[in-house]
């Protein structure tokens, strides 16, 4: 999943290739990857102290908030409401608001990017920049709608809103970061084999899907039949499965069907990277970008060995 949202998410990569040259979009990938750090804790202290605090009877008097496990979706809200000043509140809010609509307009603006020049384009290349702009705003209209009517479902993945993107994005997020990973180091995996891994991931990953929003929708419909534990395997090992499922695919696929010529692949993975590439490419980092590297893998191995031990 971390390598999906990195190298591929249309999110990361608008703004890297918008960067003035390779070392700001290095360094700028690394700033943003100590404030990725941040969210563990946002997520993670607020709802702590909210539970300390109501356990103590101290987060609003006379009056438990937390009394079962879809409770604590309210932990900030109530933490905003009961503990800090109007002023404060305000603030805080519009903060909110901000990154909200922030974030979804990166959103709606990747996607209708991604549908109109990768897709309606092709279709319809004699298309004016005009009619293109319209087919966009469309695009981005369809989008809202389609996120409006998805609202429901999402309380049947997962009543937590954090698990509940971890989920969704382990169903979409390993078919493409096999062909990105298995791209950047294997030259013979040609376009058949990745389309063959995309198609297959993305048809298991939905399939993982709905087989669990049924499941759920319908009071464990699914039990004592294979599906059932299809539908019911942690997010997390389908994740793995489903990985391993799309590497396989595409490999075979690939072995089945001609290579790519060399022109093709030249600078686009490691085994057919030319001097000139390496040069450029080692021209663009120096020690200081190694040691914060290093620092973020070391901060990531810290936290992980803190919240595991």
């Amino acid at each position: 999943v971390g390598l999906w949202y990195w190298c591929t998410d249309q999110y990361i990569v608008q703004r890297a290739l918008a960067a003035h040259n390779l070392t700001q979009a290095r360094r700028g990938t690394i700033c943003a990857a100590y404030m990725k750090l941040l969210p563990l804790f946002i997520f993670i202290i607020p709802g702590m102290i909210a539970f300390a605090l109501d356990k103590s009877g101290k987060l609003i008097e006379n009056q438990q908030v937390f009394t079962d496990e879809k409770s604590f979706n309210q932990a900030f809200p109530v933490l905003v409401q009961a503990i800090l000043p109007a002023g404060v509140r305000g603030l805080v809010v519009a903060g909110l608001l901000a990154a909200l609509m922030s974030s979804l307009a990166s959103v709606f603006n990747s996607s209708s990017t991604l549908f109109t020049i990768d897709i309606y384009k092709k279709l319809r290349p004699q298309s004016s920049e005009q009619h293109l702009v319209w087919v966009g705003r469309m695009a981005t209209g369809v989008m809202v709608l389609l996120g409006l009517a998805w609202i429901p479902a999402m309380a049947l993945v997962s009543d937590a809103l954090y698990k509940y993107l971890q989920s969704v994005q382990a169903y979409i997020a390993p078919p493409i970061a096999a062909v990105f990973f298995l791209g950047l180091f294997l030259r013979r995996i040609n376009g058949a084999g990745c389309m063959a891994g995309l198609i297959g991931g993305f048809v298991l990953g939905m399939g993982r899907l709905a087989a669990e929003l049924y499941n759920k929708s319908y009071d464990n419909a699914l039990a004592g039949t294979f599906l059932h534990g299809f539908a019911t395997v942690n997010f997390l090992y389908f994740c793995i499965i489903l990985f391993t499922v799309s590497v396989l695919l595409i490999v075979l696929v690939s072995l089945l069907t001609p290579p790519p010529r060399a022109e093709r692949v030249k600078s686009l993975t490691y085994a057919t990277v030319t001097t000139e590439d390496r040069q450029v490419s080692r021209a663009s980092w120096n020690k200081w970008d190694v040691v914060h590297t290093c620092a973020v893998l070391c901060l990531i191995l810290v936290i992980y060995w803190y919240f595991t031990g």
